[in-house]
Protein backbone atom coordinates (compact mmCIF):
# COMPACT_ATOMS: atom_id res chain seq x y z
CA UNK A 1 0.00 0.00 0.00
CA UNK A 2 2.64 2.28 0.07
CA UNK A 3 3.14 2.52 -3.61
CA UNK A 4 -0.30 3.63 -3.73
CA UNK A 5 0.64 6.78 -1.07
CA UNK A 6 3.39 7.52 -2.69
CA UNK A 7 1.18 7.40 -6.36
CA UNK A 8 -1.16 9.53 -4.38
CA UNK A 9 1.13 12.26 -3.53
CA UNK A 10 2.48 12.47 -6.60
CA UNK A 11 -0.76 12.67 -8.32
CA UNK A 12 -1.46 15.84 -6.16
CA UNK A 13 2.10 17.84 -6.79
CA UNK A 14 2.05 20.96 -9.01
CA UNK A 15 3.96 19.02 -12.14
CA UNK A 16 3.10 18.85 -15.84
CA UNK A 17 4.33 14.89 -15.02
CA UNK A 18 1.33 14.29 -12.61
CA UNK A 19 -1.24 17.05 -14.59
CA UNK A 20 -0.41 14.18 -17.47
CA UNK A 21 -0.63 11.14 -15.51
CA UNK A 22 -4.17 12.56 -14.25
CA UNK A 23 -5.52 13.23 -17.38
CA UNK A 24 -4.23 9.70 -18.50
CA UNK A 25 -6.16 8.03 -15.39
CA UNK A 26 -9.62 10.17 -15.79
CA UNK A 27 -9.64 9.64 -19.46
CA UNK A 28 -8.97 5.42 -18.69
CA UNK A 29 -11.79 5.61 -16.15
CA UNK A 30 -14.11 7.37 -17.91
CA UNK A 31 -13.45 4.88 -21.14
CA UNK A 32 -13.09 2.05 -19.61
CA UNK A 33 -15.50 1.84 -16.00
CA UNK A 34 -17.60 4.66 -16.14
CA UNK A 35 -19.17 4.11 -19.88
CA UNK A 36 -19.22 0.28 -19.54
CA UNK A 37 -21.03 0.89 -16.24
CA UNK A 38 -23.56 3.73 -17.48
CA UNK A 39 -24.25 0.89 -21.07
CA UNK A 40 -24.81 -1.77 -17.75
CA UNK A 41 -27.44 0.33 -16.18
CA UNK A 42 -29.36 2.24 -18.95
CA UNK A 43 -29.52 -0.80 -21.54
CA UNK A 44 -28.12 1.28 -24.51
CA UNK A 45 -25.10 0.72 -26.30
CA UNK A 46 -24.46 4.55 -26.74
CA UNK A 47 -25.75 6.23 -23.18
CA UNK A 48 -24.84 9.72 -24.05
CA UNK A 49 -24.45 10.97 -27.59
CA UNK A 50 -23.29 13.90 -28.54
CA UNK A 51 -25.65 15.49 -31.34
CA UNK A 52 -23.14 16.67 -34.46
CA UNK A 53 -26.13 17.99 -36.40
CA UNK A 54 -29.13 20.62 -36.82
CA UNK A 55 -31.67 17.87 -37.77
CA UNK A 56 -33.30 18.70 -34.68
CA UNK A 57 -33.46 22.27 -34.55
CA UNK A 58 -36.47 24.33 -34.45
CA UNK A 59 -36.46 28.27 -36.11
CA UNK A 60 -38.22 30.27 -33.92
CA UNK A 61 -40.91 29.72 -31.04
CA UNK A 62 -42.85 26.41 -31.18
CA UNK A 63 -45.95 28.50 -32.67
CA UNK A 64 -44.02 29.55 -35.28
CA UNK A 65 -42.41 26.96 -36.13
CA UNK A 66 -45.59 24.26 -36.56
CA UNK A 67 -47.27 27.42 -38.91
CA UNK A 68 -44.27 26.71 -40.87
CA UNK A 69 -43.84 23.07 -40.90
CA UNK A 70 -46.64 21.29 -39.48
CA UNK A 71 -48.16 19.96 -42.84
CA UNK A 72 -45.07 17.66 -42.51
CA UNK A 73 -47.09 16.19 -39.59
CA UNK A 74 -50.27 16.51 -40.76
CA UNK A 75 -50.34 13.69 -43.23
CA UNK A 76 -49.15 11.32 -40.58
CA UNK A 77 -52.40 11.97 -37.98
CA UNK A 78 -50.20 14.21 -36.22
CA UNK A 79 -52.09 17.69 -35.08
CA UNK A 80 -50.21 20.53 -33.21
CA UNK A 81 -51.57 19.68 -29.92
CA UNK A 82 -50.40 15.90 -29.95
CA UNK A 83 -46.87 17.18 -30.75
CA UNK A 84 -46.80 19.35 -28.12
CA UNK A 85 -47.78 16.27 -25.57
CA UNK A 86 -44.51 14.82 -27.14
CA UNK A 87 -40.82 14.51 -25.52
CA UNK A 88 -38.97 17.57 -26.23
CA UNK A 89 -41.25 19.14 -28.30
CA UNK A 90 -39.31 22.07 -28.92
CA UNK A 91 -36.52 19.99 -30.68
CA UNK A 92 -32.70 20.64 -29.51
CA UNK A 93 -29.67 21.34 -30.70
CA UNK A 94 -26.15 20.60 -32.35
CA UNK A 95 -23.81 19.85 -29.24
CA UNK A 96 -26.65 18.75 -26.86
CA UNK A 97 -25.48 16.04 -25.21
CA UNK A 98 -28.49 13.65 -24.97
CA UNK A 99 -28.74 10.46 -22.26
CA UNK A 100 -29.74 7.58 -23.91
CA UNK A 101 -32.44 5.06 -22.12
CA UNK A 102 -32.24 1.17 -23.91
CA UNK A 103 -34.64 -0.06 -21.55
CA UNK A 104 -38.16 0.61 -22.87
CA UNK A 105 -40.31 0.33 -25.90
CA UNK A 106 -40.39 3.37 -28.09
CA UNK A 107 -43.82 5.65 -29.00
CA UNK A 108 -44.69 7.88 -31.05
CA UNK A 109 -43.48 11.34 -30.21
CA UNK A 110 -40.03 9.85 -28.65
CA UNK A 111 -36.88 10.66 -29.91
CA UNK A 112 -34.84 7.65 -30.60
CA UNK A 113 -31.24 6.68 -31.64
CA UNK A 114 -30.69 4.42 -34.15
CA UNK A 115 -28.10 2.93 -36.61
CA UNK A 116 -28.72 3.50 -40.49
CA UNK A 117 -30.15 1.07 -42.52
CA UNK A 118 -27.32 -1.80 -44.08
CA UNK A 119 -27.10 0.28 -47.74
CA UNK A 120 -27.10 3.48 -46.12
CA UNK A 121 -23.54 5.64 -45.88
CA UNK A 122 -24.23 7.27 -43.11
CA UNK A 123 -21.20 6.42 -40.69
CA UNK A 124 -22.93 7.68 -37.11
CA UNK A 125 -26.56 6.61 -35.06
CA UNK A 126 -29.05 9.32 -36.61
CA UNK A 127 -31.26 10.74 -33.26
CA UNK A 128 -34.90 11.71 -35.16
CA UNK A 129 -38.31 11.78 -33.41
CA UNK A 130 -40.63 8.68 -34.23
CA UNK A 131 -43.67 9.29 -36.46
CA UNK A 132 -44.88 5.89 -36.94
CA UNK A 133 -44.39 2.95 -35.32
CA UNK A 134 -45.40 0.18 -37.63
CA UNK A 135 -43.34 -0.47 -38.83
CA UNK A 136 -40.75 2.33 -37.11
CA UNK A 137 -40.40 5.37 -39.22
CA UNK A 138 -38.80 8.85 -37.82
CA UNK A 139 -37.96 12.23 -38.88
CA UNK A 140 -36.23 15.28 -38.17
CA UNK A 141 -37.83 18.14 -36.71
CA UNK A 142 -35.75 20.72 -38.86
CA UNK A 143 -38.31 21.49 -41.35
CA UNK A 144 -35.79 23.54 -43.21
CA UNK A 145 -33.40 20.78 -43.83
CA UNK A 146 -35.91 17.85 -43.15
CA UNK A 147 -38.73 18.59 -45.41
CA UNK A 148 -39.79 15.06 -45.52
CA UNK A 149 -39.41 11.60 -43.98
CA UNK A 150 -36.31 9.91 -45.76
CA UNK A 151 -37.27 6.86 -47.66
CA UNK A 152 -34.03 5.64 -49.08
CA UNK A 153 -33.51 7.97 -52.01
CA UNK A 154 -31.24 10.04 -50.53
CA UNK A 155 -27.30 10.78 -51.12
CA UNK A 156 -26.83 8.66 -48.06
CA UNK A 157 -29.40 6.25 -48.98
CA UNK A 158 -31.15 6.79 -45.65
CA UNK A 159 -34.40 4.89 -44.87
CA UNK A 160 -36.59 6.22 -42.23
CA UNK A 161 -39.21 4.83 -42.95
CA UNK A 162 -38.78 1.03 -42.38
CA UNK A 163 -36.34 1.04 -39.24
CA UNK A 164 -36.02 -2.73 -37.49
CA UNK A 165 -36.31 -2.63 -33.67
CA UNK A 166 -32.42 -4.34 -33.75
CA UNK A 167 -31.88 -0.96 -35.33
CA UNK A 168 -32.92 0.80 -32.22
CA UNK A 169 -30.25 1.57 -29.54
CA UNK A 170 -32.61 3.71 -27.05
CA UNK A 171 -34.38 6.65 -26.86
CA UNK A 172 -33.25 10.22 -25.73
CA UNK A 173 -34.83 11.11 -22.18
CA UNK A 174 -32.42 13.78 -21.17
CA UNK A 175 -30.29 16.61 -22.39
CA UNK A 176 -27.25 18.67 -21.51
CA UNK A 177 -27.25 21.90 -23.85
CA UNK A 178 -24.14 22.92 -25.73
CA UNK A 179 -21.49 21.03 -23.44
CA UNK A 180 -21.13 18.26 -26.75
CA UNK A 181 -18.93 21.40 -28.44
CA UNK A 182 -16.23 20.21 -26.05
CA UNK A 183 -16.21 17.22 -28.81
CA UNK A 184 -17.32 18.57 -31.59
CA UNK A 185 -15.05 21.78 -31.97
CA UNK A 186 -12.20 19.56 -32.96
CA UNK A 187 -13.89 18.01 -35.87
CA UNK A 188 -15.35 21.07 -37.25
CA UNK A 189 -12.84 21.44 -39.97
CA UNK A 190 -13.20 18.39 -41.21
CA UNK A 191 -17.02 19.10 -42.19
CA UNK A 192 -18.77 20.17 -45.44
CA UNK A 193 -18.78 24.28 -45.23
CA UNK A 194 -22.69 23.88 -45.05
CA UNK A 195 -22.58 21.68 -42.00
CA UNK A 196 -20.19 23.71 -39.85
CA UNK A 197 -21.34 25.82 -36.71
CA UNK A 198 -24.43 26.66 -35.14
CA UNK A 199 -27.89 25.91 -36.25
CA UNK A 200 -30.01 29.30 -37.58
Amino acid sequence: MNWLKKFWTFLKEDTWQSWLVSLILLVTLIRFIFFPLLSFVTGAPLPLVVVESCSMHHQGDFDDWWFRYGEQYDRFGISKEYFKTFSMPTGFNKGDIMFVWGRSNSKIGDIIVFTPNSESTAQHPIIHRVITTEPFGTKGDNGKTNPRQLDGSNTQRLDETSIKPEQIMGKAVARIPALGWIKLVFFEFSRPEGQRGLCN
